[in-house]
């Protein structure tokens, strides 16, 4: 038996009664835990006879082993029989505890209160798209620019867009400075990969030519001991490689192996189709976005610290594996960077409780419109991660629980209901 009270904003009391044969249960196997902890002398530990324990063991012992053992468990029952949602680990207290009874209090974290307003008046529109001829032309100007090769050039001078292999060391007042030498490096003129006024001063030299330039490092360079100082580099140009691009026909469309593309006019209609695509995409994001904003605007809550902590910890988790598939750890890049762990939670705050406040939000108006997920629904969706993931539908499940996957699917209705 127990009893639901909410006590004050995000917090509630569950108040549960143990009695009866489970009780009597409980008690029995807590007397047998604690009974083979006694050493009496004369018998092996855990053996002597029960009247003899009795006087061994206090009988509080018994009765708060007793309900501890059964906590969990009463807990899980109640949560479910009140349809709770935990954001934090509750507060055990024992109200009463004798032989006949015992009452657990958990005190709970619970969601808060939430007020939306007038959601049906938020307004949600998307952008028409359109594609022009010239965005076109410029992807397919990108492809061939990919696809364009290196031809050394015998004679002539460095352009901008040629590769140059060159030497070049650096100093500053004379000195030179670690890092600022290399021998047979290859650099695109154009690409800005290195310190203004470097390329560009290449520009006009011929291969075997030795030249000195001039540049000033800017003042926010990596480098504390050459922020805004003056640098005279040495450079040779050993080889220049001017880009030669394909010719944009049938035949090379075809060799870019892409289905039922074949011709230069299958091949515009196809790349004006994915910039159609991705456009609308953008558009629909943008306008979901500009929808959340709103949402969020007319929304009155009160959010628990331990929820922003939780959110705090997925974002941060979230942002580590985005870390790790760039090849750097976030340890490493905090070090780079000069960033802290505690600055980085900080910099995200906001937009956690941002994030909150529109999920409650959601499950609000998926309570005011009555959303219900239906076992199709769940089956649909396990279905579609498991082709997404390429593995099988059992292995989603153990990943992905039913309850957390229904939540999830229930606030993604109540956006659908938002939209309409």
């Amino acid at each position: 038996m127990s009893e639901y009270k909410k006590i004050e904003n995000a917090k509630a009391e569950l108040t549960c009664t143990l009695e009866g044969e489970s009780w009597e249960k409980a008690k029995g196997t807590a007397f047998r835990k604690l009974s083979a902890k006694v050493e009496i002398k004369g018998f092996r530990k855990g053996q002597a006879p029960k009247h003899l324990v009795e006087k061994y063991i206090n009988h509080n012992e018994i009765l708060i082993e007793a309900a501890e053992a059964l906590a969990q468990e009463t807990l899980n029952k109640a949560i479910e029989e009140h349809d709770v949602t935990l954001i934090d680990r509750p507060e055990l207290k024992i109200d009463d505890m004798n032989d006949d009874k015992c009452v657990l209090t958990f005190v709970c974290p619970v969601l808060p209160d939430v007020k939306v307003g007038d959601y049906k008046k938020l307004g949600y529109k998307v952008e028409e798209v359109k594609v022009e001829d010239k965005e076109v032309d410029d992807q397919i100007a990108d492809l061939l620019d990919r696809k364009a090769d290196l031809e050394l050039k015998e004679d002539g001078e460095v352009e901008d867009g040629d590769t140059t292999v060159i030497d070049f060391e650096g100093f500053v007042d004379g000195v030179a400075f670690d890092g600022g030498k290399g021998e047979n490096y290859d650099l695109v003129i154009g690409s800005h990969s290195f310190i203004p006024g470097f390329e560009e001063q290449l520009i006009g030299m011929k291969a075997e030519e030795t030249k000195d330039i001039d540049v000033t490092f800017p003042d926010n360079y990596q480098a504390e001991n050459l922020k805004g100082k003056a640098a005279k580099f040495t450079v040779t140009v050993h080889e220049i490689k001017k880009k030669v691009l394909p010719e944009l026909n049938d035949e090379f469309v075809k060799e870019q192996k892409i289905e039922n593309v074949n011709t230069v006019d299958e091949l515009k209609n196809y790349t004006k189709e994915n910039i159609t695509k991705r456009k609308e995409s953008d558009a629909v994001n943008k306008a979901e976005s500009e929808l959340m904003d709103n949402l969020a605007e007319i929304v009155d809550v009160e959010i628990p610290e331990a929820m922003v902590k939780s959110e705090l910890d997925a974002m941060v988790q979230n942002y580590e594996s985005r870390m790790m598939q760039q090849g750097i750890s976030l340890a490493q890049f905090m070090k780079i960077t000069g960033q802290t762990l505690e600055g980085l939670r900080d910099s995200m705050k906001d937009d956690a409780k941002k994030r909150i406040k529109i999920n409650l939000a959601l499950g609000e108006i998926a309570k005011a419109e009555n959303v219900e997920v239906k076992e199709e629904d769940l089956n649909d969706e396990y279905t579609k991660m498991s082709e997404m993931y390429g593995m099988p539908v059992d292995d989603i499940r153990k990943y992905v629980p039913e309850s957390t996957l229904k939540d999830d699917l229930k606030l993604q209705k109540a956006l659908e209901i938002l939209k309409k």
